[in-house]
């Protein structure tokens, strides 16, 4: 099976500001692309795109393909669970949705250290071994978004895991905050398998500084920055699958272009782009990929990613001063000062990022 696989959480839009309204046809057409090249692994999750994601996988994949021609990939929505019979009401609500009959890959979702007591609590994993035993599921395993010790735990407790998915990219090799690096030799300890979630770090491994782009420009004129980021995580040893959320179908060609026919890095390329990384790192105030899991429950509709990215964006280029899309943004959000501290964001977070500090840090900075 090749590398690549078709991320759902990030469908092109309509609505840059509504999550909801999918560009169906361009969707569409993203998959007959995908399937044509002969990519079969798409992934979706519950709460992708407020829970259209898996709607949108039935209309344009689903409903147009016969089921032997993709693999399927989603997740149970371990934060919504709150007794063990959740773990089958949400399996056979995704089923329905999705109409797949079975799902290839089935995961327990966004493990963490809280997480994990609810996957403990509700039985999730007996309920995946269970779903896998009746041929509902073909594979089981989890994603995971914590420290390697707790990953070591998880993974001792239950080897019956086909495989884990880890957010591995160049940036968060070496971060303190995600330890790419410790988590996947944790999984490679435990001989699992690896699905890479994250591998342009929601776009952040796109938009590199001048600097960083013009080493890989001088390496390879002919390959985009993305590029690097993607076959560096394709690259290492035991991952199975790389997931790309392609936003549109310029980003999916070139996708394509480099792991149609995948050429792993080089040792000399792999510590070229880990040096990237180290300088990247310098640059990026807040470490956000824009998984938007924080903005769904925040009780003051505060579109914490967009804040964050043009923090990001003013800290870069060091400008100050009044923001016209700070603005804007605010007229149909709350404005970062409206942050309540009720915690709800950083719990959900996979970054494990202080919202709450960094939301005053904004507020300071686009409202003061």
């Amino acid at each position: 099976m090749k590398k690549l696989g078709f991320g759902c959480m990030r469908f092109p839009l309509l609505d840059e500001n509504d999550v909801k309204s999918i560009d169906k046809p361009q969707v569409e057409a993203m998959f007959d692309r995908f399937l044509e090249q002969g990519f079969t692994y798409v992934d979706t999750a519950y709460p992708y795109h407020e829970g259209e994601s898996e709607r949108v996988v039935k209309a344009a994949l689903v409903d147009r393909y016969p089921r032997e021609a993709y693999k399927l990939a989603t997740k149970l929505p371990t934060f919504l669970l709150k007794e063990k019979e959740d773990c089958a009401r949400y399996f056979n609500e995704q089923l329905e949705k999705t109409g797949a009959g079975y799902f290839d890959y089935y995961l327990i979702h966004c493990l963490t250290t809280d997480l994990y007591e609810t996957a403990k609590k509700c039985d999730a994993f007996a309920f995946a071994a269970a779903m896998k035993a009746e041929g509902k599921v073909k594979e089981f395993g989890f994603s995971f978004h914590d420290t390697p010790e707790k990953l070591d735990e998880i993974l001792t407790a239950h080897p019956e895991v086909d495989f884990v998915q880890l957010q591995i990219n160049y940036l968060d090799w070496e971060a303190l905050n995600v330890q790419s690096r410790g988590c996947y030799e944790v999984a490679r300890k435990h001989k699992k398998e690896i699905v890479v979630m994250e591998p342009v770090k929601g776009g952040s491994l796109i938009r590199v500084p001048d600097e960083v782009a013009a080493t890989f420009k001088e390496a390879d004129p002919n390959r985009s920055i993305a590029s690097w980021a993607i076959r560096f995580a394709a690259s290492l040893d035991g991952v199975r699958m790389v997931l790309s959320g392609m936003s549109n179908t310029e980003q999916m060609e070139d996708n394509l272009s480099y792991m149609d026919a995948f050429e792993p890095l080089s040792e000399a390329e792999m510590d070229m782009v880990l040096r990237a990384g180290e300088q990247i790192r310098k640059t990026i105030a807040i470490p956000c990929t824009a998984c938007e899991y924080c903005v769904a429950g925040c009780p003051m509709h505060i579109c914490i990613p967009d804040y964050f990215k043009l923090y990001n964006e003013r800290k870069q280029t060091l400008s100050a001063g009044k923001s016209k899309a700070y603005d804007e943004l605010h007229a149909t959000h709350g404005k970062a000062s409206a942050c309540v501290a009720c915690g709800q964001c950083e719990s959900i977070c996979p970054q494990h990022l202080p919202i709450i500090e960094n939301l005053r840090l904004v507020a300071e900075t686009f409202e003061g």
